[in-house]
This record gives structure tokens, sequence and C-alpha cells, in this order.
């Protein structure tokens, strides 16, 4: 009983390395000289897309580049660059598709403008459709000279 207790105790610590370890290895930063530079360190992870996984943030992926842009973040921060100029340094180098909220430009206009025009078309469809049905509801009957061709074309004559 002694024994396996010695063993767990000396291989708590191990465990706590290897911890401490992996969070180095993925650019997770153990301190900040603020509060203000933790908020700002988080937000940011949190709104820049990961290259390499691109349907991830930075904070979620595990990707060699995700740690290194983490990693940029946080000695950024830590030299006391604010949110706009870290943001501003990562699209410089990576391009606009690494923020996740892109800005109105011309370049992605579309992007912006497509659920509304999506919107848009699918209204004219819906009413086209009612409009349809309406006209085809208010069709006048057959006249008797309708009525006896198309008896004739079912009698086969």
């Amino acid at each position: 009983m002694k024994r396996s207790l010695f063993l767990s105790l000396l291989g708590l610590p191990l465990w706590l390395a290897a911890g401490l370890a992996m969070a180095l290895a993925i650019g997770q930063p153990i301190d900040f000289e603020s509060e203000a530079q933790k908020r700002q360190y988080d937000t940011l992870v949190r709104e820049l897309r990961c290259t390499v996984c691109q349907s991830e943030t930075i904070h979620e992926s595990n990707a060699e580049l995700a740690a290194d842009m983490r990693r940029r973040v946080y000695e950024m921060t830590l030299a006391g660059h604010d949110g706009d100029a870290i943001v501003d340094f990562m699209v410089q180098r990576y391009g606009d598709y690494v923020r996740y909220r892109p800005p109105l430009q011309a370049n992605t206009a579309l992007l912006w403008a497509s659920p509304f025009l999506l919107l848009l078309v699918g209204g004219i469809a819906w009413w086209r459709m009612i409009v349809g049905r309406k006209r085809m509801a208010q069709r006048p009957e057959f006249t008797e000279q309708e009525r006896a061709t198309l008896q004739r074309m079912r009698s086969g004559e």
C-alpha cells in the first residue's frame, strides 16, 4: 500500500510537467502582466482563423501554424500592441481570410450581400408560385367546342 502511494506521489509531478509541456507546445501562454492583456489575447485567438484548418479559430486548432499564430499574438500582446495592430499584422501576413469577420470591401461585397440576395430570390420564387396558383384557380371552364374537341381526342377519332 505504501509503495503504490509513493509511486503515485512520485508520478504526480511527472504528469504536471507533461501537462505544462503540452501547454507550451501548442503555444498557450502561462502568465500575463494584466487582466486586460489576457482579455485581449482571449478575444484575438477566438477571432482569428487558422489558415490550415480553415473552419477553426487559432484557439481551437491543434495545427502547428495555429500554435505559431497563438504564440505571435501572445508575444505582441505582451509587447503592448493593441488588438487592431495585431489583427493588421496577421492580415498582412496571411490575408483577409485570417479574419472570421471580414471587413466590407470590394472583394468581400458578395460575401456580405449573399444572405440578402438569397432571401430576395427566395421571396420572388415564392411570390411567383402563389400568383401562378391563383391564375390556375381562376382559369375559366371549357367552352362547349373545347369539350367536344377533348372528347374526340379521348375517343381517338
